[in-house]
């Protein structure tokens, strides 16, 4: 049997989806169930529908990283990454070390919410960094529904130019 890489693996375990009950209105009140993928964030399911070009969904990714590489998100547990391995010297570090990183990584991502402005800002934390749904975030703003997607692809095309990604 090949062996499934690790981000294969994440969006099709199927310990991931879950079952949940949907009931519309129309004519009269039916019921049906729908599979949800709790390790796809929204960003890829639009992007995996169509709804997003490559370059758009390259331009949240990145927007993405910048918040994680921030550390802007909550914390869970402790970091062990500074803990020296050895009781050797240690040659000088190549590069930015982490706290540099981490510096450099708020100050892209500080830029780019400032290029999207106050209105774009809101939808593009929302749906890229924090992982809400365009539907729970249009709510949440008070938007009319189905204004969330054209909103946050405008977003996206802002960010890819700020980013410099071609296309």
């Amino acid at each position: 049997m090949p062996s499934k890489s690790l981000s294969n693996r994440r969006y099709h375990d199927p310990r991931m989806l879950v079952e949940h009950g949907v009931v519309e209105s129309g004519v009269g009140l039916t019921q049906r169930t729908v599979t949800i993928n709790l390790s796809e964030s929204p960003l890829s399911w639009l992007h995996a529908r169509g709804h997003l070009s490559n370059r758009q969904m390259l331009a949240g990714e990145t927007l993405r990283g910048d918040y994680e590489a921030a550390a802007l998100g909550p914390h869970v547990t402790m970091s062990w990454e500074n803990v020296p391995r050895s009781r050797q010297k240690r040659r000088a570090p190549s590069g930015l070390n982490r706290s540099e990183r981490m510096m450099h990584a708020k100050a892209r991502f500080d830029q780019a919410l400032t290029v999207l402005g106050p209105d774009l800002s809101d939808i593009a934390w929302r749906v890229i960094c924090v992982g809400e749904s365009v539907p729970v975030a249009e709510r949440e703003m008070s938007w009319p529904v189905r204004s969330g997607k054209l909103v946050l692809k405008i977003a996206l095309d802002r960010l890819a130019a700020f980013y410099c990604i071609p296309g």
